[in-house]
């Protein structure tokens, strides 16, 4: 039973659909998991063990009897406390929406139902999405699993957390500055952040409507594929999804020689920690070694861009929280006030200036890039840095720290580009570091066709932290 808590999403899908293992099973194995795991690391602000049985046992029934409902029928998954189910708590990782319950459901949540996922409980966040460190002020910091005195990364902390000690298969996650794909970086898990608007954020808390973005972290990125099968696709309850592609799942399997890779001469490769860089190398001589065409590319303004996302950002955040600012303004951390604060110092000139370059920029970006099919590049400059460290309050310290980890995640929100972070390494201290594989719009399934090709010939995502 230990064993099946191990599994990857496909595998342990396709192990309860031949009825291999059952669905009750394997919930009493994440479960056993999450109570040793729990006090390590604070991956799960709720666990709904009864009703995770419950569900079980009705899937199993259901299997039984021919009637499984679909490719994650009876797969327990825990998600992002930002993500709505009818009548369910839903509190974003913050005191203001302490005990609030949701009215509505979020359509990704609907879609995983659909496809027969059943719910293991909610897990940790920043506060309110807005926070790249793992900090929260109302419910302790999430821990890193490879060592509990460092940061997971946020904002989707206990996504990360939960998935790399294997505490879940699968989890959503929102990337609106990187919220996905540091996480998976620092906790040594993979994360998918989809092209703007090809997954729907109806129902789901909203921190950047110009940015935000609904994605997903898993083990592998055979697992982000079928996760990305699931909840990808036209919404009408979401108007930026609607002419998006549907979803082609043989297209995450196109072989890597037929894949043109870019790696950036500057921005991206400067001021990396040495494990990071050496990293960065072994990678490009693996997918040397498999095929892919790998040529150097000379990228646009990176800062400029990365100035333009904080911008966007922080007033749009801003616009959001106003009501609650003027209301309640004591409820919120101090770290996410300030951020909030620090959105009214930018002007409406200044908003709508960054809004309209925005277009211009990745006419840019794509002519720089030429026939590359996707980039690929650190996730971060270093490996997840300790909590007490990173723990920098409110002040101006503070949000130059936001602005250091999250360097080289921005451009890729502002942009709208899909990207996807793989496990690729370690420090020689045993910390796990991802790179990130950036394509080209609505072109998601080839940043996951490589990722799968070089985790076919790599076990880095196989890898697990040891047990508390």
């Amino acid at each position: 039973m230990s064993d099946a808590a191990t599994l990857s999403l496909v595998e342990v899908a396709s192990a309860i659909r031949a009825r291999k293992l059952s669905s009750v099973e394997v919930a009493r194995a994440l479960l056993a998991r999450i109570e040793r795991w729990q006090p390590a690391i604070n991956a799960f602000v709720r666990v709904e063990a009864e009703a995770a049985l419950a569900a079980a046992a009705a899937a199993d029934v259901a299997n039984a009897d021919g009637a499984a409902v679909g490719p994650l029928h009876g797969v327990p998954l825990a998600h992002k406390d930002m993500f709505y189910l009818a009548g369910r708590i839903a509190e974003c990782g913050s005191k203001i929406r302490k005990g609030w319950v949701a009215p509505t459901t979020s359509t990704v949540i609907a879609r995983l139902q659909k496809a027969g996922a059943i719910r293991l409980g909610a897990l940790h966040m920043a506060e309110f999405a807005y926070g790249p460190t793992g900090h929260n002020e109302h419910l302790g910091p999430a821990r890193n699993p490879w060592d509990p005195l460092r940061i997971t990364g946020g904002s989707s902390s206990g996504s990360a957390a939960a998935v790399a000690a294997r505490l879940t298969y699968g989890a959503l996650g929102s990337d609106t500055g990187g919220s996905i794909r540091l996480p998976a970086h620092f906790c040594g898990v993979t994360g998918f952040k989809p092209t703007y608007g090809r997954v729907s954020r109806a129902n789901a808390m909203p921190l950047s409507f110009s940015l935000d973005t609904v994605g997903v972290l898993a083990q592998s990125a055979e697992d982000c594929a079928l996760l990305g099968s699931i909840i990808a696709g036209p919404d009408p309850l979401d108007p930026t999804t609607q002419g998006a592609p549907a979803w082609d799942m043989a297209a995450t399997q196109h072989p890597p020689m037929e894949i043109t890779v870019g790696v950036p001469r500057a921005f991206y490769v400067e001021d990396l920690e040495a494990d990071v860089a050496r990293t960065l190398d072994e990678a490009l001589a693996t997918l040397r070694r498999l095929g892919a065409s790998v040529v150097e590319v000379d990228l646009p303004d990176q800062t400029a861009v990365s100035a333009a996302a904080l911008i966007v950002l922080a007033a749009e955040a801003t616009s959001l929280h106003a009501p609650w600012l003027r209301d309640r303004p004591a409820d919120y951390g101090i770290q996410v006030s300030a951020r909030l604060q620090n959105g009214l110092a930018y002007s409406a000139v200044e908003y709508l200036e960054a809004l309209r370059w925005r277009g211009p920029a990745l006419a840019a970006h794509l002519a720089a890039i030429g026939q590359v099919d996707l980039i690929i590049a650190p996730a971060s400059r270093a490996a997840a840095p300790t909590i007490q460290e990173t723990d920098v309050g409110g002040g101006p310290s503070a949000e130059a720290a936001i602005q250091a980890i999250t360097r080289l995640m921005r451009p890729i929100n502002y942009l709208g580009l899909p990207a996807l972070v793989i496990p690729a390494g370690h420090t020689r201290s045993g910390l796990p570091i991802g790179l990130q594989l950036i394509g080209r719009p609505f072109r998601d399934e080839t940043t996951i066709a490589l990722g799968r090709a070089f985790q076919t010939v790599t076990d880095y995502h196989r890898r697990m932290p040891k047990d508390p």
